[in-house]
């Protein structure tokens, strides 16, 4: 019994302290996503990653995510995005190296996708949903944490693991931004077609 009293204090005590060897959350390393069931924030890791988040930060700013699907989703698992193509094979055709690093893949991590080939990351990424996967950890490069909306990437229409969680008709992000960077301008509204008038 008391084993068992220690084992969970010393777990109550490691999350706090795996929170506190983060740093301090900055606007300018902070991605604002907004999906159609609300906001998810994103701390990136330029400690962990420097090459990846700049990428990132260049293709947010582009409004390159905006629109764009999660194309894979595992349910309890992963959800991924980052193709424009929705095809899970799409993204701007400039690999980057691995930036591998010794933080864990835990719930809430955001890492590159990639092919076979371990410097092929590009514009893709996955969020992961389950409690950690160590298969992961050294092998893509992990370069955020999500600190708010977690609950809602776990909303995120799943696909069918069949298909190796490829979603047909996907949930989209609306928008991503860099919190320290002004709201853009929401596009135009196309004009709506003049009506005929009545007969």
């Amino acid at each position: 019994m008391l084993s068992r009293l220690l084992i969970l204090i010393c777990l109550f005590l490691a999350a706090p302290m795996a929170e506190a060897t983060r740093p301090a959350a900055n606007p300018d390393d902070t991605l604002v996503m907004e999906l159609k069931t609300g906001t998810v924030l994103i701390q990136m890791r330029p400690d962990l990653a420097p090459i990846h988040v700049a990428r990132i930060k260049q293709l947010v700013r582009r409004g390159f995510y905006d629109g764009v699907a999660f194309h894979r989703v595992i349910a309890g698992f992963m959800a991924q995005t980052g193709d424009r193509s929705g095809t899970g094979r799409g993204g701007t055709g400039r690999w980057l190296e691995l930036e591998a690093s010794k933080e864990p893949h835990v719930r809430g991590t955001v890492s590159m996708a990639r092919g076979m080939n371990r410097n092929s990351g590009d514009s893709q990424f996955f969020i992961l949903t389950r409690a950690q996967d160590p298969s992961l950890d050294g092998n893509y490069t992990l370069w955020g944490h999500v600190i708010k909306g977690l609950d809602l990437i776990d909303k995120v229409k799943a696909g069918d693991k069949n298909k190796d969680g490829y979603v047909r008709e996907p949930d989209r992000i609306i928008s991503m931004r860099v919190q320290s960077d002004p709201p853009r301008a929401p596009k135009p509204a196309a004009q709506a077609k003049p009506q005929a008038p009545p007969k």
